[in-house]
C-alpha cells in the first residue's frame, strides 16, 4: 500500500509582508471560487487618503505597507496586482486646517465638498485637488506603482451608481447596523445617503423622508422647511464615510486595504454592510498608530509629528522605508530623534541583503529582509556605506562640521579609495549628517566635567593610542584596546566607560563604537580631543 504525499507548502520569508499576501491570496482564491467570472482579474489592494488636510507621513506609511504586500503577493502567487490610492476628496471640509495660509477664506466653505472648496495656497483649483497634487508628488518621488482615484470623479461620473441604488434597496438594513453605534441626537437624523443641496452645494446630514429605490431618488428636507428630491446618482449625492467604504469595496471589488488601530471599529461595521450589500469585505492588516514627542497620535490636521520633507532633509529616502517597515503593529514614536538609529538599521540590513543576493537571489531570508522591499526586490550593488551615519553625525559633531567636504576630508584619509561617485548612499548621508548635526547635535551638546576613575582612564587610554601615532590601526583593534582600558580601570557595567566617552569628550549621551570613531577621525586627532577634555576639566 503505497502513501499519498502532498508536495509541501513553500515556506513563506518570516516577513510580515508574506504573511499579509498569504491572507490576500485566500480572498482572491475565495473570491474567485464565488465568482468564477472574475477569477482572472488581477488582485485589488486599496489605500484610502482624506484630503481635508495637507498629506502627511502616515498616508506615505499606508501606501508603501499595502506596495510590500503587492510585491508580497506577486512573489508567493505570481499573479497580478493593482493598488488604487483613493481621495475622499467628495467629503464635506469639517474645520479650517490649523496649517493652512488664508484661513479666513475656508471658514465660508464649511460643509462644502472639498473639491468645491478653493486652494487656500492658490495654486490648484480646489483644496482637494492641492492635496491630490501633494499625495501624488511624493508618491511619485518614491518610485511607487499605483492608480490615483477621486471620489468626486467616481460619483459624478457614474462610476458608482449601480452600487448607490443598491444602496437604496439595503437602506433600512444598514440603518440597523449603524443607528445601535450613535447617540440619540444623531440616530434621529442619520441616513447613509448626503445628498448635495442643490442651491448651496453644502453636504447635507438630514434624515431621509422617503426612499425610492426603484427610481433611485431620496426626498429629505432641509433646515428652511424646503422639501427636495434628489437622484443618489451622478454625483448629486455621497455616503456616509462607514457605509461609503462599504460601498467602495463592494462597487470595486477590493481584496485588500490596510487601516489604522483607531478604525477597528469602522472596518467591523464597514464589513458588516458590505456585506448586506452583497460584497465580501476585503482582507487587511491593523496598524498600530504613529505618535509624535509627546506620545500624542500624529494628525494631519494638526501638522504635529514628522513631515516626509522633514525626514528627507536628515536622512535618505530608503531610512524612511525601513522605519515604516519595522513592526507596523507596534505604535512607534515619529519624530526626528529616531532618524540616526532607522538610518543605520537601514544599512545593516542593506549590507546584509547584498551578501544574501550574491549567494541566492530567490532565497526565503533576502525576501524577509526589509531592504528586499524597500529596494523592490533586486539590491544595488552601491547600495549601502561603509560609515554608518551615527558615526558620521559623531564625526561632524567633534569636528564642528559645517560643509560635506569637511567630512570628506576624514574620509578619504580613512580610505582614499572612498568617493561621492563610488559610493553615492555615503554622499546623501555625508549631506545629511551636516544638517542634522546643525539643527539637532550642536544645540543639543553639553560636555560634563570627568570623575577621578574616569580621568585616569582618559589619560591612560591617550597614552596608548599615541603607540598607534603613524600606524595604520583597524577599528577593530582600537576597539580592543578602549575595552582593555576600561577593563584595566574596573569600570562597572563596563557600559559605563562608553557614557563617559561620549558624554566627556562628545558632549552627548550616545555614541559609535568608539575603535571605529577613532579610526574614521584620526589617533592623533583623538588623543587631541581627550587632552582638551582633560584641559578643561583642570580649568573647571
Amino acid at each position: 500500500m503505497s502513501e499519498n504525499r502532498s508536495n509541501p507548502e513553500p515556506v513563506l520569508p518570516r516577513a510580515w509582508p508574506f504573511e499579509e499576501a498569504r491572507k490576500l491570496a485566500e480572498h482572491v482564491d475565495a473570491r474567485a471560487a464565488a465568482r468564477p467570472d472574475d477569477a482572472a482579474g488581477p488582485a485589488l489592494l486599496e489605500t484610502g487618503y482624506g484630503p481635508s488636510g495637507l498629506p502627511h507621513i502616515g498616508t506615505f506609511g499606508e501606501v508603501a505597507r499595502t506596495s510590500w504586500v503587492r510585491q508580497a503577493y506577486t512573489a508567493l502567487t505570481g499573479r497580478p496586482t493593482r493598488l488604487l490610492a483613493f481621495s475622499d476628496d467628495m467629503d464635506a471640509l469639517r474645520k479650517v486646517p490649523d496649517n493652512v495660509p488664508n484661513r479666513d477664506l475656508l471658514e465660508k466653505y464649511i460643509g462644502q465638498p472639498l473639491s468645491r472648496v478653493p486652494d487656500p495656497f492658490g495654486t490648484h483649483e480646489s483644496f482637494a485637488a492641492h492635496n491630490n497634487a501633494r499625495l501624488c508628488s511624493f508618491l511619485d518621488s518614491f518610485g511607487f506603482e499605483y492608480e490615483f482615484a477621486s471620489s468626486t470623479t467616481y460619483y459624478t461620473s457614474g462610476r458608482f451608481d449601480a452600487a448607490l441604488k443598491r444602496v437604496l434597496e439595503v437602506h433600512d438594513e444598514i440603518l440597523a447596523v449603524i443607528l445601535p453605534t450613535l447617540g440619540p441626537d444623531r440616530r434621529a437624523t442619520y441616513s447613509p445617503v448626503l445628498p448635495l443641496h442643490p442651491r448651496t452645494g453644502e453636504v447635507m446630514q438630514v434624515k431621509m423622508d422617503a426612499i425610492d429605490a426603484a427610481a433611485g431618488t431620496v426626498r429629505w428636507t432641509d433646515a428652511e422647511g424646503e422639501t427636495f428630491e434628489t437622484p443618489v446618482t451622478g454625483g448629486h449625492a455621497k455616503m456616509q464615510w462607514k457605509a461609503d467604504w462599504a460601498m467602495r469595496w463592494y462597487a470595486l471589488g477590493v481584496d485588500y486595504e490596510m487601516s489604522g488601530k483607531d478604525l477597528i471599529d469602522s472596518v467591523r461595521l464597514s464589513g458588516r454592510i458590505c456585506r448586506i450589500l452583497g460584497g465580501t469585505p476585503p482582507a487587511g492588516l491593523t496598524y498600530e498608530l504613529f505618535l509624535d514627542e509627546n506620545g500624542q497620535k500624529i494628525s494631519k490636521s494638526k501638522g504635529n509629528g514628522l513631515s516626509v520633507e522633514e525626514w528627507l532633509r536628515y536622512a535618505p529616502q530608503e531610512s524612511l522605508g525601513q522605519f515604516m517597515f519595522n513592526q507596523p503593529q507596534r505604535a512607534k514614536r515619529l519624530f526626528f530623534d529616531v532618524i540616526p538609529k532607522t538610518a543605520d538599521d537601514y544599512l545593516t540590513h542593506v549590507e546584509k541583503a547584498k551578501a544574501l543576493q550574491a549567494a541566492d537571489s530567490d532565497s526565503a531570508d533576502l525576501k524577509a529582509n526589509p531592504a528586499w522591499f524597500i529596494h523592490k526586490g533586486h539590491i544595488p550593488t552601491d547600495a549601502g556605506s561603509p560609515v554608518p551615519f551615527g558615526m558620521l553625525l559623531n564625526l561632524a559633531s567633534v569636528a564642528n562640521a559645517e560643509t560635506p567636504e569637511v567630512l570628506w576630508g576624514f574620509i578619504r584619509r580613512y580610505d582614499a579609495s572612498v568617493s561621492p561617485e563610488s559610493h553615492p548612499m555615503l554622499a546623501h548621508l555625508v549631506s545629511h549628517a551636516i544638517a542634522y548635526y546643525a539643527d539637532f547635535v550642536r544645540p543639543a551638546k553639553t560636555f560634563r566635567a570627568s570623575t577621578e576613575q574616569e580621568r585616569a582612564a582618559l589619560v591612560d587610554l591617550a597614552d596608548a593610542l599615541r603607540g598607534y601615532e603613524g600606524e595604520a590601526a583597524d577599528a577593530a583593534t582600537l576597539q580592543n584596546l578602549v575595552f582593555e582600558i576600561g577593563k584595566r580601570h574596573a569600570f562597572e557595567p563596563l557600559r559605563s566607560w562608553f557614557g563617559c566617552l561620549y558624554e566627556v569628550l562628545l558632549g552627548q549621551k550616545e555614541g559609535p563604537r568608539f575603535g571605529g570613531f577613532v579610526a574614521l577621525y584620526g589617533v592623533a586627532e583623538t588623543v587631541a580631543l581627550i587632552e582638551a577634555a582633560l584641559l578643561r576639566d583642570s580649568q573647571a
